[in-house]
């Protein structure tokens, strides 16, 4: 393993090669990501929404934000993965007004098909590394991810550069 700082004669060659290899782990995601859809039949919002109920129950105005799609086009997609057994809808216990989105056992099964080997062998990986680089890839992996977020908002919050629109 290369040892990089400040004082590093490589580090400009070592950053370049880092910034190459995340653009081609994006890549790569990207392309395993729409293969599993085309396999499934699920496009890149369904994906999306079936992604964040993997993190547990969502309410559809969560979906709705985390998708950007409008609430009537969520209301849509969650018809459509229910019609097909991938997600419930049940009124929260809480707000009997509100309604709360869940994946099935279905989805959870696909999952694990799908990107279950992904998670295994991505649990390999982080445990060939010592605690310190762990801290320091985590550093990293979250500014990178901020920054990435804070460069989606400004995209969004910019007007459009297409004329007429």
């Amino acid at each position: 393993m290369i040892e990089i700082n400040s004082s590093s004669g490589n580090r400009a060659e070592m950053t370049t090669a880092i910034g190459l290899a995340i653009m081609q782990w994006q890549d790569a995601t990207q392309a395993y990501d729409e293969a599993v859809g085309v396999k499934l039949g699920l496009n890149m919002a369904e994906r999306h929404c079936i992604g964040l109920l993997h993190g547990g129950p969502q309410s559809a105005g969560a979906i709705a934000a985390a998708t950007g799609l409008t609430p009537a086009a969520v209301t849509a997609l969650i018809d459509r993965l229910e019609a097909r057994g991938l997600l419930t809808r049940t009124r929260s216990l809480e707000d009997r007004r509100k309604v709360v989105i869940e994946a099935t056992e279905a989805t959870r099964d696909l999952s694990a098909r799908y990107y279950g080997t992904i998670a295994r062998e991505g649990e390999k990986v982080i445990a060939s590394f010592s605690d310190t680089e762990l801290a320091t890839i985590s550093r990293f992996v979250n500014a990178a991810l901020d920054l990435q977020r804070d460069q989606l908002a400004r995209l969004k919050a910019e007007s459009s550069d297409i004329p007429g629109r």
